[in-house]
């Protein structure tokens, strides 16, 4: 592929990436929502021009989303996890199972963690676990267990979007474009 190709594609993944990051205020859970849609973007990208592309398209979109996104949880979110995890998830497939489900939790419940203390202490969110009471106590781990719960779903739904790029999308579609 030429490198001009590659530079039009990268370009049009960042611009479609930052556009949905930028719907975030118009749909409710969308803070949830479109930074899981603009990491899947980042599949083809990964796909079609390589791991490195689609990393350097990442870092272009969590710069700029920074500076255009109006929701900061939003934007937390796909610079912390759901931008890169598309991208590092067929490294993670390679690894034995068992350790890479492991390697898995390990990073979400990191990022989470990171996530929740970034929201409180530099973003300034209120913590709403606070206001919850006694129940306050058991809402973090319920809220881990169900962001955890969420995230498989996410991981299971990413490898269905994987097998449906790579063996319909691709040679249905891209190989009518390209020929």
């Amino acid at each position: 592929m030429r490198k001009s190709t590659q530079v039009a594609m990268g370009g049009l993944a960042a611009a479609l990436c930052l556009l949905l990051m930028f719907m975030t205020g118009l749909v409710p859970f969308s803070s949830y929502v479109f930074p899981c849609f603009a990491g899947i973007v980042l599949v083809a990208v990964a796909a079609e021009i390589g791991a490195k592309t689609a990393f350097l398209v990442y870092i272009g979109v969590s710069i700029l989303s920074i500076f255009i996104v109006p929701d900061p949880e939003a934007k937390l979110l796909f610079i912390i996890l759901l931008g890169y995890y598309p991208i590092l998830k067929p490294v993670l497939e390679r690894l034995p199972r068992l350790l890479a489900w492991v390697a898995k939790l390990l990073l979400v419940n990191g990022m989470l963690v990171a996530f929740y203390y970034i929201c409180l202490y530099v973003l300034g969110l209120p913590d709403l676990l606070s206001e919850w009471g006694r129940f306050g106590d058991w809402a973090a781990y319920i809220m881990l267990g169900m962001a955890n719960f969420t995230f498989f779903m996410y991981d299971y739904l990413l490898k269905q979007v994987l097998y449906l790029y790579q063996y319909w999308f691709r040679p249905k579609i891209l190989r009518n474009i390209t020929n």
